[in-house]
């Protein structure tokens, strides 16, 4: 009796447990080794290993995990996506967009791969409240990713197939791949010719009174169009307008570091708790990954191919790379144009002008999480 005591933990064990540890080891290592987002591939990580862990009592009804999540994730208001965006529109500057105010559809165009990916999950007999939630991956944006499937599909009634841990997972990693996933897109689309084309930055001065008026419009126009988009567009806004108007440093720096970090590390060990074996290790997960980097894919070559018709039409002063920044993963898509373009030609220098359909690609993928997020349900009933 004694020794089955001591060994119980070894005794639950199960083989989908241990895949599932080796998945989460397997993040942490490319969070150390190769810096793939580490601030959310660490906790994500070791919240998968902790969780599989038999015996443990993390996601039982009071345990450290179900209480993190049913504060964070649950119900309507999806406490931690929201606060992320607060954070996030406080350290975002939107100068590079407002100087080069075209760049916006370039981050319009990149979110293609949304409603293309939503289509073919359709096709492959989910549900539409799940297709919604494997669609928005295509957003290259965690925090929406969250808000949008948690509310597509909050438990198993609404969506049979589990996909809200499968997700946000897929989300989240392929962020973390951009520099492996969209370079070799940009090529097949681009000529060298094209890739070394070079912008001038422009050093033209943006109003203050603009930078502050801009998150304020953002949410009036956006939340008229897209209703159910308020409440992401409302935080990422908010933290905007605390950075610009200057006069709540204190608040905005909050937001910038302590808020974000500690939002960050809860968010992380949640998401790690969703990568249970029972629910991963199945057909349907690899469906949903394969979709996901589908939408990941398409909407960088969206991107790319708008660009290029930019480039047309503004007589070759335009360098197509930069559409791939639209995806909003932000600042890595902005980084990755930067790296390919220099690689053609060393004196060109991206970032900058990257930067304009990356931020514009924050909020396109916020009113098209709140498109979802308004038709689904209507359509599925």
């Amino acid at each position: 009796m004694l020794v089955e005591e001591l060994f119980e933990g070894f005794i639950g064990l199960d083989w989908r447990d241990v895949v599932m540890m080796l998945v989460g080891g397997v993040l942490i290592y490319l969070a150390i080794k190769h810096k793939f987002e580490p601030l959310l591939l660490l906790p994500i990580g070791l919240g998968a290993m902790a969780t599989n862990l038999p015996l443990g009592g993390l996601t039982d009804e009071d345990g450290l995990f179900s209480v993190l999540k049913s504060a964070g994730l649950e119900g309507n208001n999806k406490l931690f996506p929201l606060l992320m965006f607060l954070g996030l529109g406080a350290l975002t500057d939107f100068t590079p967009l407002l100087q080069r105010p075209t760049t916006m559809l370039l981050g319009a165009a990149a979110q293609a791969g949304i409603f293309v990916s939503l289509m073919a999950a359709i096709a492959l007999d989910f549900s539409l409240r799940e297709s919604g939630s494997i669609a928005i991956i295509g957003s290259a944006d965690g925090p929406t990713t969250i808000f949008v499937a948690s509310q597509l599909c909050p438990d198993t009634d609404t969506c049979p197939n589990e996909v809200l841990g499968p997700v946000v997972v897929a989300a989240y990693s392929y962020m973390a791949m951009v520099p492996i996933i969209q370079p070799p897109i940009m090529k097949l689309l681009t000529t060298r010719a094209e890739r070394s084309i070079p912008m001038e930055y422009t050093d033209r001065p943006v109003p203050k009174l603009l930078k502050v008026l801009f998150p304020i419009l953002v949410l009036i126009v956006g939340g008229l169009l897209a209703p159910k988009a308020i409440p992401l567009l409302a935080m990422f806004m908010f933290g905007n307008l605390m950075r610009e108007s200057g006069v709540v440093d204190r608040l905005s720096n909050t937001a910038q570091n302590s808020l974000i970090n500690i939002v960050t590390i809860f968010l992380g060990l949640v998401i790690g708790s969703t990568m249970t074996g029972e629910s991963f290790l199945d057909l349907e997960t690899l469906k949903i990954l394969g979709l996901g980097l589908g939408a990941f894919i398409i909407g960088t070559a969206s991107g790319v191919l708008f660009g290029k018709v930019m480039m047309v039409l503004s007589g070759r002063k335009i360098n197509p790379l930069i559409g791939a920044a639209g995806v909003s993963a932000v600042p890595m898509a902005a980084r990755v144009v930067q790296r390919v373009g220099q690689s053609e030609r060393p004196d060109n220098f991206l970032i900058m002008h990257a930067m304009g359909p990356n931020v514009a690609g924050v909020i396109g993928s916020a009113l098209a999480g709140g498109v979802i997020l308004s038709r689904v349900p209507a359509l599925a009933g």
